[in-house]
This record gives C-alpha cells, sequence and structure tokens, in this order.
C-alpha cells in the first residue's frame, strides 16, 4: 500500500499501557513547563552575565537549547495522545516527528563528545587551553554539531519516506524510523545500512569520550587542584552521560532486537527516559553543581525583587 496525506500511524505503545491518562497529562504537563523554565532560566542566564562565557557552559546552552527542541515536538503531541481516546498520527507529522527526534539525539550525543573533549584540553592542557578552545573554533564546534546532526536526521526521513508501508500500527509511544521501516513492504537494505554508517560515527564520538575520560581520570588522580575541577565539572557530564548512553542504548537495542510482546511498559518508559530526563536533569545538576551559575541565578532573581519593590 502507497503513502498517502490520509495515513494514518496508530501508536499502540500508549494505547495498551496507559489507563489513568488524565494523570499522567497532568504530571506530564507540569514536567514539560518545569523543563521550559528550567532550560530557559540557564539559557539567560548564561547569556546576559557575561563572566559565563566559558566554552564549557556555551555548550551547556546548547545543550538546554537543544533540550527545549526535542521537547517542543515530544510533548506536545503526548499531551494530545493523553487527552485522546486512541492514540493516532498523521504520515506527515509522523516524519516531521523522526526528523527532530533524531536532530535532537545526534546533537545531544555531539555535544557531550564535544564537552568531553573542553573538559580534556581544560584539565590535561590547562596552560593551552585558551590557544586551542578559541571563540572561533567554539563556533566551529558549534556549527559542525547542528549541521551534522541535521544533515543525519535529513538522510533518516529521506530514507523513511520513500518506503511505501503495509501496515501502520506502530509499537511504541512515538514515531521512530526503525518503527516505521518494519512496516514497509519493499527491501530496506538501504536504510540499514545508512544507520549502521551513523552507528560508526557516533561510536566514534563514543571512543573520544572514553579516551578524554581516561586523560582526564588520570590527571586528576595526580593533582588535587584537578580533582577538584573534575568533580566541579566532569561529575555533571558523567551523570548526564550515563543517563543518556544507558537509556538510548536500551531503546535502540530491545527496538531492534528485543520480543515485541513483552515488557511494554519498561519499554515505554525506557524509551521516554533520553527525552524528559536529559532536558531535564541538565539544567538542575548544573545549575546547583556549578557555583559561578547559581550565584549568578541568584544575584538576577534578587535584582528582579528589588525593582519590583
Amino acid at each position: 500500500m502507497g503513502n498517502s496525506t490520509e495515513t494514518l500511524f496508530v501508536l499502540q505503545g500508549l494505547n495498551e499501557t496507559v489507563s489513568s491518562k488524565h494523570t499522567y497529562f497532568i504530571l506530564i504537563l507540569l514536567v514539560y513547563l518545569f523543563t521550559i523554565f528550567a532550560n530557559l532560566t540557564l539559557i539567560v542566564t548564561i547569556i546576559l552575565e557575561k563572566t559565563l562565557h566559558e566554552p564549557m557552559l556555551i555548550f551547556l546552552c546548547n545543550l538546554c537549547v537543544n533540550g527545549i527542541f526535542g521537547a517542543s515536538i515530544f510533548y506536545p503531541k503526548i499531551l494530545v495522545d493523553l487527552s485522546s481516546d486512541l492514540s493516532v498520527t498523521s504520515y506527515e507529522a509522523c516524519l516531521g516527528q523522526i526528523f527532530v527526534l533524531y536532530s535532537y539525539v545526534y546533537c545531544e550525543f555531539t555535544t557531550l563528545a564535544m564537552m568531553a573533549y573542553d573538559r580534556y584540553v581544560a584539565i590535561c592542557k590547562p596552560l593551552n587551553y585558551h590557544s586551542i578552545i578559541t571563540p572561533r573554533t567554539m563556533m566551529k564546534l558549534l556549527l559542525f554539531t547542528w549541521l551534522s546532526s541535521i544533515c543525519e536526521s535529513v538522510g533518516v526521513t529521506a530514507l523513511v519516506a520513500r518506503l511505501p508501508l503495509c501496515g501502520f500500527n506502530i509499537e511504541k509511544i512515538y514515531c521512530t524510523a526503525w518503527a516505521v521501516v518494519k512496516l514497509s513492504c519493499v527491501d530496506t537494505t538501504i536504510n540499514n545500512i545508512y544507520g549502521y554508517i551513523l552507528m560508526v560515527f557516533h561510536a566514534l564520538q563514543a571512543v573520544l569520550i572514553v579516551i578524554s575520560y581516561i586523560h582526564i581520570v588520570r590527571a586528576s588522580v595526580r593533582s588535587p587542584k584537578e580533582r577538584s575541577k573534575f568533580m566541579q565539572t566532569c561529575l555533571p557530564h558523567l551523570v548526564t552521560l550515563a543517563n543518556f548512553f544507558i537509556a538510548l542504548g536500551f531503546d535502540l537495542m530491545y527496538t531492534r532486537y528485543g520480543p515485541t510482546t513483552r515488557m511494554q511498559a519498561l519499554r515505554n518508559f525506557m524509551s521516554l527516559d533520553y527525552l524528559i530526563v536529559p532536558p531535564l536533569l541538565n539544567p538542575l545538576i548544573y545549575g546547583l553543581r556549578l557555583n559561578q551559575i547559581r550565584r549568578r541565578i541568584f544575584r538576577i532573581c534578587s535584582k528582579k525583587r528589588h525593582a519590583l519593590k
């Protein structure tokens, strides 16, 4: 059966496992509003305070922008589904969700890799830090992060859009490329090859992260000063990395190779984790952990309080 503008996908993951939708609607709406508020607060604080225009904090700002970007396509759709009797999505909306979802994931992954490299230079090569991580280099890294993520997602979405479909039941809460590819009536070798190419590319980024932290840990063990810097800036980064990689890895492997008739509730939870937790966790762990951000937020809030009096 070919694709058409009237094609509707049924999102079975939500239909089969969520009973009290009104409770989940209120909970997710509160999480969405807090996520937007927390990320915007951190973004505005870093932008307004020139003393916070450091590479690590600019990368953090990029994580927050990406978190809002991902939330903008995920939360409104799931809130609509929770307020409806049946969770469905149009073919075009499904492709749009795939594009934004994969752009978000690739951008998050690449930004975390850039942050690991930044910490490596700061801790292992502190005297050369400002000559290596220059404003020009920062702009290039950020531009590469977004352009590569968007180009990768365009490729994924275009390869999915070319497929004629023989089914329209998606066993997830939202659309993913693999969930739609499994519904195809034709050979999907090209999609698989492209997926493996992207996996290799991001596996190289994972190798960069591992190598960076091997050097960081070695330097931190030798120097109390670097150990303090590690605890202050690297520990939040490691928490973010661990949560994102574990949740994403589980969802990826289970979606491709796991049984489809078991643990739907667990699959839903893990597939939501890397979409909900990082945008919610990043501003909290960095905002509470980094003294300079915490002080600036309190200063801005106190200024607003005095202005109102």
